[in-house]
């Protein structure tokens, strides 16, 4: 089971660190992605990462200012957000995919675990 939070509204131009903590199991050997859905939108990915850490993906929206990291030994992995905008407004999903899937994927398809989002609302 997967638990995001840290979500909030903010004001454009601030960060906020978005944690995902995994309970029941591990999350050592999983490729993980943050993904988020605004109203009326598709659900699109974010930022993914493989298991190692040492391969990682941002979408164009956020490379720059997102940066996804993960804390095995806390079983945590976090999304760090800067210089935030309005357009960053949505729901934000972190997902895992299975620990025998290699490798990161951009696809939500290939995520096997969930966690429940977190509201994050940019005002300007």
């Amino acid at each position: 089971q997967l638990q995001a939070s840290g979500g909030g509204l903010v004001q454009a131009g601030v960060s906020l660190r978005l944690s995902c903590a995994a309970s029941g199991r591990t999350l050592g050997r999983n490729a993980m992605g943050w993904f988020r859905q605004a109203p009326a939108k598709a659900r699109d990915i974010v930022a993914a990462m493989t298991w190692s850490g040492g391969t990682t993906y941002y979408a164009d929206s956020v490379k720059g200012r997102f940066t996804i990291s993960r804390d095995n030994a806390k079983n945590t992995v976090y999304l760090q957000m800067n210089s935030l905008k309005p357009e960053d407004t949505a729901v934000y999903y972190c997902a895992a995919r299975s620990a025998t899937s290699a490798g990161l994927s951009t696809s939500h398809y290939d995520y096997t675990y969930w966690g429940q989002g977190t509201l994050v609302t940019v005002s300007s």
